[in-house]
């Protein structure tokens, strides 16, 4: 039972913050360091000299002649550039459509996972940083794309089944702000080495650096404990009962563990999680979690990110100031990312979505204009601009689609999709990643300024959909979520049809069991009758 931002302590769990599980949690959370470092690292990298010289030459020559403002936009148009940035997300999203991650994820348990995505990320850092083709570049970034969907899945369920419930949410988020912080860490790993002698190999450096956060991982993966709720799918409950007493500090975990045993028994008993999922009763849960980190995609963001070096060198920047200016960006998205951390219960994960959605397209039409009004080559002045409205759009996506496209899914997800469901939210991110990595350079050359234009349009689509389609989860328990999408205008023509699901009968046979216990009559709400029955029928 995974639990929203500031959840309020489950009651009879004697469940509070240890330094144990906090850590176990940290270092989990070096999965994001993965993601985080390759994102910051890629767009430095194919922005180097040594890098472009020894595979992109015609990319290379095309920067060292640009004389027009369409030849600006178009320096870096490379299919073949694109290829090697983009075949990393359609490895991963391959990982997720063949059920390979959830099935390593259940049988094998988070932490082994873990391990896994460690040594394929190691492996991909000696692969690129010794590499002497761009079949060996492709090849490094294929390994990568592996090791990412373990982690991108693994990393996240394995911290929200270490926290305490009341925390999870925030110990959640941790993953994302390591994915942020190595960003940062990646841009300032490039300006450095840009502005040594090394740059003619330094881009081996760049990107064997990835080897030190994928050991952390490896070394996580080696000596963390299991999650509980891992041992108890895999037929270990000693071990379980163990593992939650010592993330706990106390040997007074009876409430939380019996939790535990009954959603592993309920969990069991939904043999077919993916035909659950794509049932029409599950149609809102399949849809918003697809809908949720794929929109992540749609606001443009791996572009900047990916591509910001670039960008900044198309407007008439010097290599150095354009590195700089990949810097403050990523500065920028990491500590905007805390607003999130501290105000998603506050104002609620819709709010925020909503709020952003009208900052970030008001700024990438700012940008689209400006580009438009201005053109390219003005010069150092109009960078610094362009700088100044990316960090307005980037500040709100960093306290939005960030870290809530990940957090949202999990939360709606009910038990008996949970797997399948968080598989489809990280195919649908990584599927479109691909699609925008492999068409971005070449949409820029072809629309100019007006791709900004475009992605201000995705922006405005997509915000009017959280508007009407998305459920608030706001102060609503993980596990009573699925009773959300009853009462919501759209979406109760689904969650209404048939009987109730496993996760609704166990939260009903719960409240029946607690009222009774107290000699009360349970609430009359729909479904409750066939829940005591059934309760009684398993006493039987």
């Amino acid at each position: 039972m995974e639990g929203a931002i500031g959840d309020g302590a489950v009651e009879g769990y004697n469940a509070q913050f240890t330094w144990t599980a906090f850590f176990c949690c940290l270092t989990a959370a070096s999965g994001g360091a993965l993601f985080g470092y390759d994102n910051g690292v890629m767009g430095g990298v194919t922005s180097m000299n040594g890098f472009l010289n020894n595979y992109f030459p015609s990319v290379l020559e095309k920067q060292n002649t640009v004389n027009t403002v369409g030849n600006l936009y178009c320096q870096y148009d490379s299919q073949t550039l694109q290829l090697m940035t983009s075949v990393l997300f359609i490895s991963g999203a391959i990982c997720e459509l063949t059920g390979t991650t959830a099935y390593l994820s259940r049988y094998h348990g988070r932490k082994r996972v873990m391990m896994y995505s460690g040594i394929l990320f190691m492996i991909a850092a000696i692969i690129l940083a010794a590499s002497q083709t761009i079949a060996m570049i492709v090849v490094g970034r294929v390994f990568q794309g592996v090791a990412i969907s373990f982690a991108s899945v693994s990393v996240p369920i394995y911290n929200s089944e270490m926290a305490p419930p009341h925390l999870r949410g925030r110990f959640n988020q941790l993953y994302q702000l390591v994915l942020t912080f190595f960003i940062l860490v990646a841009q300032v790993i490039n300006l450095i080495i840009n502005v040594t002698d090394a740059v003619r190999w330094g881009w081996r450096l760049s990107l064997g650096f990835a080897f030190c956060p994928s050991f952390v991982l490896f070394l996580g993966g080696v000596f963390l404990p299991d999650s509980p709720n891992s041992l108890l799918e895999r037929g270990k409950p000693e071990q379980a009962r163990k593992n939650l007493q010592l993330v706990r500090g106390t040997k007074d975990v009876d409430k939380e563990f019996n939790d535990l045993v009954e959603f592993a028994k309920l969990a069991a008993e939904c043999k077919h999680p993916w035909r659950t999922l794509f049932s029409k009763k599950y149609r809102p849960q399949l849809i918003l979690s697809a809908c949720s980190t794929g929109f992540q995609q749609w606001t443009g963001i791996n572009i900047l990110i990916f591509y910001a070096p670039q960008i900044f060198l198309s407007l008439g920047t010097t290599k150095t100031i354009s590195l700089v200016s990949a810097i403050i960006l990523g500065a920028c998205n990491h500590l905007s990312t805390y607003v999130s951390f501290w105000t998603a219960d506050k104002f609620g994960r819709r709010a925020l979505f909503l709020q952003a959605g009208v900052q970030m397209s008001l700024a990438l039409l700012v940008i689209a204009i400006s580009l438009k009004c201005l053109g390219g080559g003005q010069g150092t002045w109009l960078a610094w601009y362009i700088l100044a409205m990316t960090c307005v759009y980037d500040m709100a996506y960093a306290w939005s689609y960030g870290p809530l496209a990940w957090l949202y899914p999990s939360e709606i997800q009910p038990l008996e999709t949970r797997s399948a469901g968080l598989a489809v939210a990280s195919f649908s991110n990584l599927f479109f990643s691909f699609v925008i990595a492999q068409t971005f350079l070449t949409m820029l050359c072809s629309l100019q300024w007006a791709t900004f234009l475009f992605f201000a349009i995705c922006v405005v689509c997509m915000t009017t959909f959280v508007g009407f389609f998305f459920v608030e989860t706001k102060g609503v328990p993980l596990e009573e979520c699925p009773f959300i999408f009853k009462k919501h205008w759209f979406w109760k023509r689904y969650a209404n049809i048939g009987g109730l699901g496993f996760q609704e009968k166990l939260v009903l046979q719960n409240k029946a069991r607690d009222a009774l216990e107290k000699g009360e009559q349970p609430d009359d709400v729909p479904g409750m009758d066939q829940a005591i029955k059934d309760m009684e029928a398993k006493k039987v």
